[in-house]
């Protein structure tokens, strides 16, 4: 039979919507097999991905559902999610409604000869308890005070900074060490001693001493070896200060706890007199034996004057180096700690603001970003 041809041209236009549909069909069926196998719709997630412009049409902004999944994003894993800093850290072991029971071993002043108070380096005995009261560098321990308070209820516990390395002074690991300054002050034309560290600085060896903790981690040295360690502190805010230069450069400490040190370590201490100077000898050691990684800073207050010939403090020693120290702020591996009586932190943070200033920098505003960064460290009292 002959066909025109008008008729042959109609006749195949004719079969174009059975061979579209046949593709169509081919194309369905290897899509829902390969969600079977991979659980995913792979023909749909290749459109996805090719063609992003569709993503952006008004009709899809219109259907918030699936564009504003959040959660799914935020929630890494648990193959991915990274470990979180000191997570093994131990904190409250022991609580003060069931503290530990330590023996104090050792019981001498921290000053010398013409210092100003009273100022004792504590040890106690941690052994035989169960769990074992273990703590790292930066953390504080509770002290409850033996006796009752005037309302004849036990002594609430007070926080002291702990002023030895996880190994403690001897080395094996079952000692705590204490750095304490007695609290006195006038009133009424009458001396008052604090009641825990009037307390502590009287204690024997021998003495039973009942000690909750340990708590913090505010105060934590960071795991990284090649950090950059800047310590400001005052009177015995030297406690945990001491904890960290002893495992940076204690020769033992390196040998038992294998953290080689390779940073830059910064210790301005603030005291009243050369005496009063806590744990200086040790420091003063420790900079002749690493002189490339320890810088040891003192602003003797009564004994110094500053450019303006003030007495001189902390703040103006931090000011006098303000450019040094922002260089090394600079270096995100840089980390600062702060230590000692409250009545520093203003001082300091008039000292950071000016020195902040001369860099172009607004230090209300860096350093909550220091802190948030957990590169500012702060423990006052």
């Amino acid at each position: 039979m002959a066909y025109s041809e008008t008729k042959v041209v109609l006749g195949g236009l004719a079969h174009i919507p059975i061979i579209i549909g046949f593709f169509y069909l081919i194309r369905r069926q290897y899509s829902f097999g390969a969600m079977l196998r991979t659980g995913k719709n792979a023909l749909s997630e290749k459109v996805t991905k090719a063609t992003p412009a569709k993503a952006a049409t008004p009709a899809k902004a219109a259907t918030p559902a699936k564009a504003a999944t959040p959660a799914k994003a935020a929630t890494p894993s648990k193959a991915s999610a990274a470990k979180k800093p000191h997570a093994d850290v131990p904190v409250n072991t022991y609580k003060p409604k069931a503290p530990f029971t330590g023996t104090v071993t050792e019981n001498y002043s921290a000053l010398k000869e013409g210092a100003i108070g009273k100022v004792q380096h504590i040890t106690f005995d941690l052994s035989g308890g169960d769990p074992d009261f273990k703590y790292v560098e930066g953390q504080s321990c509770g002290i409850l005070a033996a006796g009752e308070d005037a309302k004849g209820k036990p002594h609430r516990p007070r926080l002291y900074s702990i002023a030895s390395t996880r190994y403690g002074d001897n080395f094996a690991g079952n000692t705590l060490s204490l750095c304490v300054r007695q609290l006195q002050y006038e009133k009424d034309g009458e001396t008052i001693n604090g009641v825990c560290s009037t307390y502590l600085c009287n204690l024997s060896p021998g003495d039973k001493v009942k000690i909750s903790g340990p708590v913090g981690k505010e105060m934590l040295l960071p795991e990284e070896e090649d950090s950059n360690i800047i310590m400001l502190a005052t009177g015995t805010g030297i406690a945990p200060m001491r904890a960290y230069l002893r495992r940076m450069f204690e020769p033992t400490e390196i040998e038992k706890h294998q953290w080689n040190f390779k940073g830059k370590a910064w210790l301005f201490m603030g005291a009243p007199k050369t005496a009063n100077l806590l744990y200086d000898a040790d420091f003063e050691h420790y900079k002749s034996k690493f002189p490339e990684n320890l810088r040891y800073t003192k602003a003797i207050s009564r004994e110094q004057n500053n450019t303006k010939g003030g007495r001189m403090y902390i703040q103006d020693r931090v000011l006098e180096h303000a450019e040094e120290i922002f260089d090394m702020i600079e270096n995100p591996k840089t980390h600062i700690y702060l230590c000692g009586l409250k009545g520093m932190e203003p001082g300091i943070d008039e000292a950071m603001t000016t020195a902040a200033s001369a860099k172009g920098l607004d230090w209300s505003e860096l350093r909550p970003k220091l802190r948030k960064a957990g590169r500012w460290h702060a423990e006052t009292y």
